[in-house]
């Protein structure tokens, strides 16, 4: 559920170059501001049309707020059946950017007394972490939501090397957890895994009496009147209108990955939502309206992360990742990744600048994935190059 990790992108390059690629649309114009003085960067078309034409990305959007006003730039296909273009007001699944959602709501109920970050696993669900080594006394909350924790990620089990073979199976948070205790425990000491966040929402729904999902509804999604962002459960489509999402299939061919049963990903990964209703969020989680600010700080206290499972430069807090930018400073936000082909991400840049990042198929090629990251810095760094620093 996280953003493809470099290796995993240099060993899917192969069966990227074998892919018959529709004709992508080009970068259309975007729509200025009311005001008139925003306008998506031209350093934006190219690398949205780059993604498209040059890496076969079948279609990715960029939605961003600045100083300026919103702005919007498109290109490739929301649909390849009936070849209708990309665009930032489909919904689409969100994946890792899920867990966002989900540290906020731990971090509130911090904020209230009814947990604490630096108590055991232990304390909350016990004898829960007690087999082959692990030992939930030994883990905290915070290394939960931090990802030092220890704990394997249960996608890295053999049965997940194809994913499209399981997508319309229903899984519970307790079978995923069972079986990443048994995998062998991660090397280093961070160590990205959506056991994790499955474990987050159990404690949430000890601590309250309530799903983990409904308590996401209760004080994030409902207060801010997110209103296309929803849990899916076990409905394998999405609601309303969205973007298809596609992969790579087992015989090198594109397949269409909409439909797809994202209960393997609860709350730490299955979340469908719109690029708007992610800047919503994000604008009022770093606005300070859904967290007091030693809360919000504690979020933003970062560990360096493993650059194999994010990328060179990225830093972890709770629940929100920073990297830096070629322009000084660094963004914060979430990235998320789901096997059926979508990929989002969110972030918050220097000078107020904010930006939701749309594909509907990964990048699986180290290429790609660089220009996909080249997109999301050039729509945070100020455009032309006298405001920007050589990478």
């Amino acid at each position: 559920m996280a953003t493809i990790p470099v290796k995993s992108a240099l060993a899917l390059s192969a069966a990227a170059l074998v892919l018959a690629a529709a004709p992508p649309a080009t970068a259309r114009p975007s729509p200025s501001s009311p005001s008139g003085r925003c306008a998506a960067p031209a350093e934006v078309h190219r690398a949205l049309t780059e993604l498209t034409s040059g890496d076969h990305i079948t279609g990715a959007s960029v939605l961003a707020d600045g100083p300026c006003g919103r702005w919007t730039a498109a290109s490739g296909t929301a649909d390849l059946r009936t070849g209708r273009p990309m665009n930032t007001t489909d919904r689409l699944r969100v994946g890792s950017v899920t867990k966002t959602f989900t540290a906020t709501v731990v971090l509130q109920l911090a904020a209230e007394h009814r947990l604490s970050l630096d108590t055991s696993v232990d304390h909350y669900l016990p004898g829960l972490i007690d087999a082959h080594g692990y030992d939930g006394r030994r883990i905290t909350v915070r290394q939960l939501l931090r990802h030092t924790s220890g704990l394997p990620d249960y996608l890295d089990a053999p049965e997940w090397e194809h994913p499209e073979r399981l997508r319309h199976r229903h899984f519970a948070p307790r079978e995923l957890i069972a079986r990443a205790l048994e995998l062998p425990r991660p090397e280093g000491t961070w160590h990205y895994a959506t056991t994790n966040y499955l474990l987050l929402g159990l404690i949430v729904r000890q601590v309250t009496g309530h799903a983990p999902e409904a308590e996401t509804s209760r004080r994030i999604i409902a207060p801010l009147g997110l209103r296309d962002t929803y849990w899916p459960g076990d409905e394998t489509r999405i609601r309303g209108r969205y973007s298809h999402s596609y992969f790579t299939g087992e015989d090198g061919r594109r397949v269409d990955g909409t439909d797809w049963n994202t209960s393997f990903g609860g709350v730490g990964g299955a979340l469908v939502s719109t690029q708007a209703d992610l800047l919503r969020f994000a604008t009022a989680l770093f606005g300070g309206r859904l967290l007091p600010p030693p809360e919000l700080a504690e979020m933003r206290r970062t560990v360096a992360a493993d650059p194999d499972r994010l990328w060179p430069g990225a830093r972890y807090g709770l629940g929100l990742i920073s990297s830096p930018l070629t322009c000084g400073g660094v963004w914060w936000g979430h990235a998320g990744t789901v096997p059926g082909g979508h990929r989002a991400l969110v972030a918050v840049g220097p000078g107020g600048r904010r930006v939701a990042v749309a594909l509907d198929q990964v990048p699986d090629s180290l290429r790609a994935e660089l220009d996909f990251q080249h997109l999301v810095d050039v729509s945070l760094c100020p455009a032309g190059t006298s405001e920007r620093t050589a990478a």
